[in-house]
């Protein structure tokens, strides 16, 4: 594994570059999992996401030369800025090949940060093999965004404020994509807290690492597909993947529902904006997919808080739904004046709100019409007291 006294070495180079960012103490978790649950608030740090440690440790270690030609990334996203944030603090070029897929706000990030954007491929993997090559042609160095031994340096100071933070900690959850966080802290725990548990959270959309790590050889993927963009990474790293089977403990997975679950319930429970990757483990405490012991105290790194206003939009939509506080319903109606007033004061008196109505003659019989409703609701009970009352009524209606 990483030897220690680079990630030291890391923690002196990025003094007064990143923030120490804040352990939290998670009550709800806590009581959900029986053990103190901690969130390492990675997704307020600089740029957003643990990212910048490692892009800002490799490039502050390459010699004046080097440095001086400019650097290149492949990212999703946070890689990229860390490696813009960088460029732009030594004033050198910074170029980052994203996939086309690549949220607005990842892409306005980097270009807001002085660094030319290239949106090239569909995933990660095809935008890091142009990478290679432009690196090549335009003599510049390439930062790899987790197979480098300063940038897992780097992403392994996560770990010293952890342990300078809450050193009784027994068992760290880390979000794994390429793999260069979780082989960075499990570096810095095995070499100084030894009994220290280590588990590593893949998205179902991506398993390559999972299926990899069980099997303890590297199994290929043919494509990846995920909202947890920050950790959609289809090729597993030979490098990456000794660190891991030599110091992580377990690897569980966990799918995009559990992870949009989880994004809501940052949002709802701890008042954190955090991206598909970084609430991954969250997901995987929520889920129960590992096993928790009695006095246990865990750190979860909530890896980054880059997501995407549109898919946020979106999960928040769905969790509304899962959560019985928003229902959809098509209600047939004779068309006629009064039918929509009085179907109107049957819900209001239920004490459902409408938020959304349209109305489609042309799927209904004649002398009727469609009236599809979207409609704030108080829960489970609620609806279904929304349901009774509606078949009472003698009302015809179906749930969308």
């Amino acid at each position: 594994m990483i030897p220690l006294s680079k990630i030291m070495d890391a923690k002196a180079r990025l003094e007064g570059i990143v923030q120490h960012t804040k352990l939290a103490f998670a009550p709800k978790l806590s009581q959900i999992s029986g053990a103190k649950v901690y969130v390492k608030q990675e997704n307020l740090q600089n740029t957003g996401s643990f990212k910048l440690r490692g892009a800002f440790n490799k490039i502050s270690s390459l010699n004046p030369d080097e440095r001086a030609c400019g650097v290149i990334a492949s990212s999703a996203g946070n890689h990229a800025q860390g490696v813009a944030y960088s460029a732009k603090h030594y004033g050198i070029k910074g170029v980052i090949v994203m996939p086309e897929a690549t949220p607005l706000l990842k892409v306005m990030g980097v270009k807001e940060l002085g660094a030319e954007a290239i949106l090239k491929g569909n995933n990660y993997d095809e935008a890091y093999s142009y990478a290679l090559e432009y690196a090549k042609t335009h003599n510049l160095q390439f930062i790899h965004p987790f197979a480098d031994e300063e940038v897992i340096a780097g992403q392994g100071t996560v770990a010293l404020e952890m342990i300078e933070d809450q050193s009784h900690l027994t068992t760290i959850v880390v979000p794994i994509g390429g793999g260069g966080l979780i082989s960075g802290i499990a570096a810095a725990y095995k070499q100084m807290l030894p009994q220290v548990r280590i588990i590593g959270v893949v998205a179902e959309g991506a398993p390559g690492m999972y299926h990899s790590y069980h099997k303890k050889e590297i199994q290929s993927t043919q494509s990846v597909r995920t909202i947890a963009d920050g950790i959609a990474v289809r090729d597993v790293n030979p490098k990456n993947f000794e660190y891991i089977l030599e110091s992580v403990d377990e690897v569980v997975m966990v799918d995009d529902e559990e992870i949009a679950n989880a994004v809501l319930y940052l949002l709802e429970n701890q008042k954190l904006v955090v991206e598909g990757a970084g609430a991954s483990v969250v997901a995987a405490v929520l889920h129960h997919k590992f096993a928790i012991g009695e006095n246990e105290s865990l750190g979860l790194v909530l890896s980054g808080g880059n997501i995407d206003v549109t898919m946020l939009g979106n999960i928040i939509e769905k969790g509304l739904v899962r959560s019985h506080r928003k229902m959809r319903i098509c209600v047939t109606l004779i068309d006629k004046p009064g039918s929509l007033q009085k179907l109107s004061d049957l819900l209001s008196s239920g004490g459902a709100n409408i938020v959304k109505i349209d109305f489609d003659r042309t799927s209904a019989a004649f002398g009727d019409t469609n009236i599809t409703m979207v409609l704030e609701t108080k829960g489970k009970e609620h609806q279904n007291a929304i349901r009774s009352q509606l078949q009472k009524q003698g009302y015809v209606f179906a749930e969308l």
